[in-house]
C-alpha cells in the first residue's frame, strides 16, 4: 500500500461520505426492524420495502450492526476508520456478488433481489474508495 496517497485534500469529503454511507445502512436496518416485524427472521418472500430496498429480519439487523460499526470507524477518524473503510468496501462488494450468485436458489437467506446487490456494489465502491484516499 506504498502508493495511497497520503493526506490527500479531499480526505474529509471521502470521510462524510463514509459516515454518510454508514448512516444509510444503519438507518436501513432501523426502520428495517420495524417494518419486518411479525415475520419470519430469514422470509425469502413477500418482503416488504425499506428505504427503496427489500429486507428480511436478519438482513436489517445485520445492517444495523455493520452501519453502526462504520459510523464508530469515521468517528474516531485515522487509520482506524481507512482500514474499516477497506475492509467493508471489499466486504460489500464480495456480499453484493455473492448474493447476486444464490439470488434464485434457497441460499439467499438475507432476501436480496437485484437492486440489493447494485445498491451494495455502490455501498462498497464508496467505502473503498474512501479506504483509499483515507490514509493520514
Amino acid at each position: 500500500m506504498v502508493h495511497l496517497p497520503i493526506n490527500h485534500p479531499l480526505q474529509p469529503l471521502y470521510r462524510l461520505l463514509a459516515g454518510l454511507t454508514g448512516a444509510y445502512v444503519l438507518a436501513f436496518g432501523i426502520v428495517g426492524v420495524f417494518r419486518t416485524g411479525g415475520r419470519p427472521f430469514f422470509a425469502q418472500e413477500n418482503l416488504p420495502y425499506v428505504l427503496g430496498l427489500h429486507a428480511n429480519r436478519a438482513f436489517a439487523i445485520l445492517s444495523i450492526v455493520v452501519g453502526a460499526f462504520i459510523l464508530a470507524s469515521v468517528v474516531i477518524g485515522g487509520a482506524v476508520h481507512q482500514r474499516v473503510a477497506l475492509t467493508s468496501g471489499v466486504v460489500f462488494l464480495a456480499a453484493g456478488l455473492l448474493m447476486l450468485l444464490l439470488e434464485r436458489t434457497e441460499f439467499n437467506f438475507l432476501g436480496f433481489t437485484p437492486a440489493t446487490c447494485i445498491v451494495s456494489f455502490i455501498i462498497g465502491l464508496v467505502l473503498l474508495i474512501a479506504g483509499l484516499y483515507g490514509k493520514v
